[in-house]
C-alpha cells in the first residue's frame, strides 16, 4: 500500500485534487481575516446562519456526532461557510499535526461520501495551516501529510493488508512533494511513530458503541433488509472504504469453488493457504460476496462473509487457460492484483460469471487517480478508487476509450526503449513490471470498452448469465447517485503496494 500516500501527495495527484475541490467550493483560505459581510461573497444573513449551525454542530445541540460531517462537506457555498465557522472552534496553535487531527476527530464522526469527507479534511488542513503558518510550508503540504497519515493509519492498523509499511518507506513515498522539496525527516519520523503507536480514531455516537462490529442496524419494517450495515472494525480512512449497499442489485449468484492463487501485488499465496473451498457466490452491486450458506435476502451478512467478500471495481475476469487441473475455471484479477481462481459448474456458468463481473467493473469503476510522481525511479500503479463512478454510461465509455488510448501509447513508447543489457538487474525488473502492468491494463480497458459498446447497463439488467429465477434487490448502483451507499470494510482492494512484485514476463508463475 506504500504508494497510496505518494499518489495523494504528488504534484499531479494532490494539487489536482485540491484544485478540483477548490473549484467546487471556492477559495478555501481561512476567513477570520475577512469581514463577515464579505465572507466568500455570502450575505451577512448567510454568514449568521452558518455560524448558528456551526455552533449547534459543535455543541451537538440536537445533532448526533454522525450528523456533523454531512453538514461540513457538501458541495455548496453554505456548507463551505458552515465548515469554516465550525473549524474556528478548534485552536491548533502550537500543536503537532497528528495531535491536531486526533483533537479534531474527538468532536465528530468522519462519515459520509468520500468526496464529502475529503472536503472536511481540506478544511481541517487549512485551519491547521492558519494556526501554524511557520510549521509546514503550505496548505497543500498540510493536506498532503494529513492524507498520508490517514493512509498510513489504514496500512498499520487495518484488516487483511499483509506487510506493514516501514518508516523508511513512509519517508521515501513523500520525497519531493513539499513544494518540490522534501518534508523534514524528523517530522515524518514523528508522524509515523505517532500513528504506529496509537491508531487514529474518531468519535462515534453512543448507540453505535453498543453494537457489535458485525451487527446490522435498523431492520426494515418487513424484516427483509437491514437499512445499513455496521463497519467491520474501525473505519480509519475515507479513501479506502468499499461501498456496501444492502439494497444493491443482485446480478448473479450460484455455487463456486474458490482458490486463492496470489495475494496483494501478485505475491504467490503460501501453499498451505491455496486450497479449494466452496462458497455460495453472490455478485451484488460491485461486490462479490462468498458465503458458506446459500444466499437469503432476509439474512444479514456475517463478519466472516464480509472478510471473504471481494470488490470487483477495476477487476478483470477471464478463463484460466493456464490452469489444467480442473475444468470450467475462471481467473479474477482484482484492483490490488490479487488473483483468485473460481470453478463453475459448467462452461456456460463460467462464461456467465466472466461476463457479469466484467460488466459490473466496466459500468461502475470510477476513473483512476494519477500514479505517484516523485524523485524515485520505482514504478507504481495509479490509485484506483473503490467508489462508484459519477459518469453517465456515455461518459464512462469515453473515459475508458481515452484511458485505453493513453495506455496503448504508453506501452508502445515503453517498448521502444528497452533497458540496456548493461543496466542493473533491479532496473530490468522495473522495466518488466511496468511492461506487464501496461499490457494487463490494455487488456482490461479493451474489455471494458467492448462491454459498454455491447450495452453495459442493459447487459447487467438482462437475465443472461444468471440462474433461472434470479431476483434483483430493491435498487442497483447508480451511475449518477444522489446519495452514497453505506460503506463497510469489505476485503480491501489497494492497488499501490510496492513491497511485492506481480508476475512479470521474466518470472511468470504458472497457475497451480
Amino acid at each position: 500500500m506504500s504508494s497510496w500516500c505518494a499518489a495523494f501527495c504528488c504534484h499531479a495527484g494532490v494539487k489536482t485534487a485540491l484544485l478540483d475541490a477548490r473549484s467546487e467550493m471556492g477559495s478555501t483560505d481561512i476567513l477570520e481575516k475577512e469581514t463577515s459581510g464579505s465572507l466568500s461573497n455570502g450575505t451577512s444573513g448567510n454568514v449568521d446562519a452558518a455560524r448558528r449551525l456551526a455552533r449547534r454542530l459543535y455543541q451537538l445541540d440536537r445533532f448526533k456526532r454522525s450528523d456533523v460531517a454531512k453538514h461540513l462537506g457538501k458541495n455548496n457555498e453554505f456548507s463551505k461557510l458552515v465548515a469554516e465557522e465550525y473549524l474556528k472552534f478548534f485552536d491548533f496553535t502550537g500543536m503537532t499535526l497528528d495531535q491536531s487531527l486526533r483533537y479534531f476527530f474527538k468532536a465528530f464522526s468522519l462519515v459520509g461520501e468520500t468526496q464529502e469527507r475529503e472536503r472536511v479534511l481540506i478544511h481541517f488542513s487549512n485551519r491547521y495551516f492558519y494556526c501554524n503558518p511557520d510549521t509546514i510550508a503550505s496548505q497543500d503540504g498540510v493536506h498532503c501529510l494529513t492524507c498520508a497519515m490517514m493512509l498510513l493509519n489504514t496500512d498499520l492498523h487495518g484488516h487483511n493488508i499483509g506487510k506493514k509499511m516501514t518508516c523508511q518507506e513512509f519517508i521515501a513515498n513523500l520525497q519531493g512533494v513539499d513544494e518540490g522539496g522534501d518534508f523534514s525527516k524528523d517530522l515524518l519520523k514523528a508522524l509515523y511513530n505517532s500513528i504506529k503507536n496509537e491508531k487514529l480514531e474518531w468519535a462515534v455516537d453512543d448507540e453505535e458503541k453498543k453494537k457489535s462490529p458485525s451487527e446490522g442496524t435498523d431492520e426494515k419494517a418487513n424484516g427483509t433488509h437491514p437499512k445499513t450495515l455496521s463497519r467491520i472494525g474501525s473505519t480509519t480512512n475515507p479513501f479506502l472504504d468499499i461501498p456496501h449497499d444492502p439494497n444493491a442489485a443482485v446480478y448473479k449468484s450460484g455455487f463456486l469453488a474458490r482458490k486463492i492463487h496470489a495475494d496483494m501485488d501478485g505475491k504467490k499465496t503460501p501453499r498451505g493457504k491455496r486450497g479449494w473451498k466452496t462458497f455460495y457466490a453472490v455478485l451484488k452491486g460491485t461486490v462479490l460476496y462468498l458465503q458458506k450458506d446459500e444466499y437469503k435476502p432476509e439474512k444479514a451478512l456475517s463478519e466472516e462473509d464480509l472478510k471473504n467478500a471481494v470488490s470487483v471495481h477495476h477487476a478483470l475476469a477471464s478463463q484460466a487457460t493456464d490452469y489444467e487441473k480442473k475444468p470450467n475455471v475462471l481467473k479474477l484479477k482484482t484492483a490490488d492484483w490479487r488473483v483468485l481462481l473460481f470453478q463453475a459448474q459448467s462452461p456456460e456458468e463460467m462464461q456467465g460469471w466472466i461476463n457479469k463481473i466484467n460488466c459490473v467493473a466496466a459500468v461502475f469503476s470510477a476513473p483512476p487517480f494519477p500514479a505517484a510522481i516523485g524523485s524515485q525511479k520505482k514504478f507504481s500503479r495509479p490509485l484506483l478508487p473503490a467508489t462508484t463512478t459519477k459518469l453517465s454510461q456515455e461518459e464512462q465509455l469515453k473515459s475508458h476509450e481515452s484511458k485505453l488510448k493513453q495506455i496503448a501509447t504508453e506501452l508502445a513508447e515503453h517498448r521502444s526503449y528497452p533497458p540496456d543489457k548493461k543496466v542493473k538487474a533491479k532496473e530490468v525488473d522495473e522495466y518488466k513490471l511496468k511492461d506487464h502492468y501496461l499490457e494487463f491494463e490494455k487488456t482490461r480497458y479493451e474489455t471494458y470498452v467492448r462491454v459498454l459498446k455491447e450495452g453495459g447497463v442493459e447487459l447487467l439488467n438482462s437475465s443472461g448469465g444468471g440462474p433461472a429465477g434470479l431476483k434483483k434487490s430493491h435498487s442497483s448502483p447508480s451511475l449518477n447517485p444522489d446519495s452514497s451507499p453505506v460503506t463497510a470494510k469489505v476485503k480491501r482492494n489497494v492497488s499501490e503496494r510496492k513491497d511485492h512484485r506481480p508476475e512479470t514476463p521474466g518470472i511468470k508463475q504458472k497457475v497451480t
